[in-house]
């Protein structure tokens, strides 16, 4: 299967191979120079967010289960260097949670990053409060910071059980901000009406160019509501690079400023307005500083969103 690593081997760009661990590349810094990092406001307090973070799934967690974790304290460095601050994690991507606490401080990045883990011990069925309180606890210990930004009931997890549980944090003053999760399809119904009853600061979601359910009925909601919205899987997890191997990045992307397929793929999903931060998973500095990029510059507009999804659909797996 096609992944980025892969695609970035075959293909003329190589800038961000280049990065030595904790050095920013000539070219990002430039970009950056030329304007610096989007950012959204959270809705609820307008408290402004980078519009790229970190994910800390997939190859991320992949990587904090071994003990070389050298790569993993490029890629967090990199995204603060560069202006990033978001890093999404949860209990249930293994050793993520753990791995990043301890770099961040050791790097002494901890009070840099905006932290956004999960709750979730309900496994399919009720949650016992008991435990869900445990595993706050934990997050708590891992993360190394008396406040945490932001959790978030991890895919709908008894939302009845573990919601109340995040405002009594929250109303302790030990969360900051409260929300709920899902990628399934299935459970998209719940989400859509938990926006609506319970209204909660955020909320966390799949969106890519070619994953657009959320436009539909989702984010038009989270704007009516006043929700902040986290995008997760802006890549299709490793899909859209199988459905752009051996093609090059469309001229006309420069428009947007757009030079690799993942600057053009999260210059999508960022130029919704109801997006308020993009989290994807990556374990390679080289690729954290190209995704740093896609939140750089100018988005496309309607017009030009277009255009892209009738590239994209125009691919093989369509």
């Amino acid at each position: 299967m096609m992944n980025r690593r892969n695609w970035l081997k075959k293909t003329t760009w190589t800038a961000a191979s280049v990065l030595p661990l904790g050095s920013k590349l000539t070219w990002a810094a430039q970009a950056l120079s030329g304007g610096g990092l989007i950012t959204r406001a959270i809705p609820s307090t307008g408290e402004k967010l980078p519009i790229i973070g970190l994910g800390s799934s997939a190859t991320f967690s992949q990587v904090a289960r071994t003990e070389d974790i050298d790569a993993l304290k490029a890629v967090m460095r990199t995204m603060v260097e560069l202006g990033g601050s978001v890093f999404d994690t949860a209990p249930s991507y293994g050793a993520s949670e753990d791995v990043a606490g301890k770099i961040a401080q050791e790097l002494k990045i901890a009070n840099k990053l905006f932290w956004a883990t999960k709750l979730n011990v309900a496994r399919g069925g009720p949650a016992d409060a008991a435990a869900a309180r445990k595993q706050l606890e934990t997050s708590f210990q891992r993360i190394g910071q008396p406040v945490i930004d932001l959790i978030q009931v991890h895919n709908m997890g008894d939302i009845a059980t573990q919601l109340p549980i995040l405002r009594e944090y929250k109303q302790a003053g030990r969360i900051r901000y409260i929300g709920v999760t899902t990628t399934f399809d299935s459970q998209y119904a719940e989400l859509i009406q938990s926006m609506r009853t319970e209204k909660p600061d955020f909320i966390g979601t799949n969106y890519a160019i070619d994953d657009r359910y959320a436009e539909e009925a989702i984010l038009p909601l989270a704007r009516e509501h006043g929700i902040a919205v986290l995008a997760y899987a802006p890549f299709g997890r490793s899909r859209l690079w199988s459905r752009v191997a051996g093609r090059k990045v469309p001229d006309w992307a420069s428009a947007f400023d757009a030079t690799t397929w993942a600057q053009f793929f999260l210059k999508y999903v960022a130029s919704h307005p109801d997006i308020t931060c993009i989290t994807p998973a990556t374990s390679k500095p080289a690729n954290m500083v190209d995704n740093i990029a896609g939140g750089i510059g100018r988005l496309p507009d309607q017009n030009m969103r277009k255009q892209m999804v009738e590239l994209i659909n125009s691919l093989p797996g369509a």
